[in-house]
C-alpha cells in the first residue's frame, strides 16, 4: 500500500512534490475510502482511490512519469540509460529529467510503503547534470534506506550499515553481527551510479529483504504512463503461439462494457521472439484482430481491465495516466465504488489516475483528500501540486457545497480558460485559408 511519493527537480516539479495517499487530518464521512495494513507493530492508514486534476500541459503527467521513472531506476539498480520497452523516454534517458531551465541541481525520490506486515522508507538523490547534457558524470548523492521506521543503511559522504533487530529474519544466513570487515567490503563496492541497494546491501547484507523491497516495486508498484499504449494489458496475457487464447473474465467483463463480439482472446506470433500478443475478437468459429472490429473505447477498457484485476487480486497500488479516456464515466464510477468496496477489496489495492471529467468531483462518490490538483505557475512554468482537504472551508469545500461549480468557475485553481477565437479571426482575415496551393 502506498503512502507517499516525493520527488524534486523532475521536468516540470522544481520544488519538493509530495504525493501523499496518507489521508488528511480532521477528513470525516467516506470511512470505506480508508484502508489499513499492519507495518511492525502499528497501523497504517491508506486512501484506496485518488483522482487528479489540471489543466493540459500542467504537469500531471509528470507527476506519473516521475512514479515511473523512479521504479525503472530502482529495478535496473542504476543512473545509467537503459533501452526501455515504455512511452516514458525520461526512463530511458535520464538526462531529460532535470527541468530545462538551465541550472543544475540534483534530483530527488523518495518513497513510502507498506506491504507484508513491514513498512519501508526509501529515497535517492542524484545528480543527473542539466537538462539534455547527456555527458555529464552522473552520480548518486544520497541513498537512504528504512523498515518500520529503524534507519537499514545511509550513503552519503560516508556509509553507515545498521542490522536493527526488525530486519533479523531477512539478513544474509551467517551473519549474526555487522563488523567493520562488512563495512570496509560495503564502502568498497560503492559505484558512482548504481544503488546500493541492489547491489552492496544485497549481497552483503540482506538479500531477502532487497528481494522483498523489489518485489513490491515489480509486481505492486503498478504505474502505466500513457494508458492508450495498447502494449499495457498484453504483458498480463499468456497466449499460446499462432493460436487464439480467450481470457473467460475478460470476455465478460467487455460485455457488461457492451463487447460487439462472442469474445476475446489474444494471439502470440512465434515469428519474433517476445513479441506481443495481439488482441482478437472471436465471432463463432471466425477471429480477427479487435482493432478492426471493436471500438476504440472498448479497445481502451479491454486493455485496462486485467491491469484492475491484477491490482485487485494482488493489492497492488494502480496509477494511470487518462486512465478514464474513451471510456464512460459510469463505467469508472463502478470501477472506483470497486476499490471501495471492502467485500472485493480485501488485499488494500489503490487506484490513481489523472482525468479533465470533471464527473468525479462529488462529495458522495469521493472525499476531499481523494481528489488532488495540479497547477502550472506561468510565469516560472513550475508545477505545484495540492488536495481539495488543502484548502480551508472559507475557499468553499464545506459540506453539501458543488465541487464541480466551484472548480469550474476556477475556485480551486488548476483550470485554464482557453479562448482560440483572436487566433483563428486573424487567420481568416489574413486570408490563410485552404488553396489550391495547400493551406498557407
Amino acid at each position: 500500500m502506498l503512502l507517499e511519493f516525493r520527488t524534486k527537480n523532475y521536468k516540470s516539479f522544481v520544488d519538493e512534490m509530495c504525493f501523499s495517499m496518507i489521508p488528511a487530518a480532521k477528513q470525516k464521512g467516506l470511512d470505506y475510502s480508508i484502508l489499513a495494513m499492519q507495518g511492525g507493530s502499528k497501523t497504517y492508514q491508506g486512501l484506496c482511490s485518488v483522482v487528479i486534476y489540471g489543466p493540459n500541459a500542467s504537469g500531471k503527467t509528470n507527476l506519473i512519469g516521475a512514479m515511473e521513472t523512479f521504479r525503472t531506476i530502482v529495478l535496473r539498480g542504476n543512473i545509467r540509460n537503459a533501452d526501455l520497452n515504455s512511452a516514458n523516454t525520461a526512463a530511458s534517458a535520464l538526462e531529460l529529467i532535470p527541468n530545462c531551465n538551465g541550472v543544475s541541481a540534483p534530483t530527488e525520490f523518495s518513497i513510502r510503503f507498506v506491504d507484508d506486515g513491514i513498512i519501508v522508507e526509501y529515497s535517492l538523490k542524484v545528480d543527473l547534470g542539466q537538462f539534455l547534457a547527456k555527458d555529464d558524470g552522473r552520480r548518486i548523492l544520497e541513498e537512504r534506506l528504512s523498515v518500520n521506521e529503524k534507519l537499514i543503511f545511509q550513503r552519503g559522504d560516508s556509509l553507515t550499515v545498521e542490522l536493527p533487530t526488525t530486519i533479523k529474519g531477512y539478513v544474509n544466513k551467517g551473519i549474526k553481527r555487522k563488523t567493520r570487515k562488512m563495512q570496509e567490503i560495503a564502502e568498497g563496492s560503492l559505484e558512482d551510479t548504481e544503488l546500493f541497494l541492489n547491489n552492496g546491501f544485497k549481497l552483503i547484507f540482506a538479500q531477502a529483504l532487497v528481494r522483498k523491497i523489489l518485489d513490491w516495486f515489480s509486481n505492486k508498484f503498478i504505474v502505466i504512463y500513457h494508458s492508450e499504449d495498447p502494449r499495457v494489458a498484453r504483458r498480463l496475457a499468456d497466449p499460446k503461439d499462432n493460436t487464439v487464447y480467450v481470457e473467460k473474465t475478460l470476455t465478460e467483463a467487455a460485455r457488461e462494457f457492451g463487447i460487439t463480439a462472442n469474445a476475446l482472446g489474444y494471439k502470440a506470433s512465434n515469428e519474433k521472439e517476445g513479441e506481443d500478443a495481439i488482441l482478437y475478437s472471436v465471432l463463432r468459429d471466425k477471429a480477427l484482430p479487435a482493432e478492426i472490429f471493436e471500438s476504440y473505447g472498448t479497445i481502451r477498457f479491454i486493455n485496462e481491465f486485467p491491469l484492475v484485476i491484477y491490482a485487485l487480486v494482488n493489492g497492488g497500488t494502480l496509477i494511470m495516466d487518462e486512465f478514464d479516456a474513451s471510456i464512460h464515466s459510469m463505467a469508472l464510477m463502478n470501477i472506483i465504488n470497486i476499490f471501495h468496496n471492502d467485500d472485493i477489496n480485501k488485499n488494500c489495492a489503490q487506484l490513481v489516475f489523472n482525468t479533465h471529467n470533471p464527473i468525479f468531483l462529488d462529495e458522495s462518490l469521493l472525499r476531499r483528500d481523494e481528489i488532488k490538483f495540479v497547477e502550472r505557475n506561468e510565469e516560472t512554468g513550475n508545477s505545484e501540486h495540492y488536495a481539495l482537504s488543502d484548502f480551508r472551508t472559507a475557499d468553499g469545500i464545506r459540506k453539501g457545497e458543488d465541487y464541480m461549480n466551484n472548480y469550474l468557475v476556477g475556485r480551486y485553481g488548476a483550470i485554464k480558460n482557453v479562448d482560440f477565437a483572436l487566433i483563428l479571426e486573424k487567420v481568416i482575415q489574413q486570408k490563410e485559408v485552404f488553396s489550391d496551393e495547400g493551406f498557407q
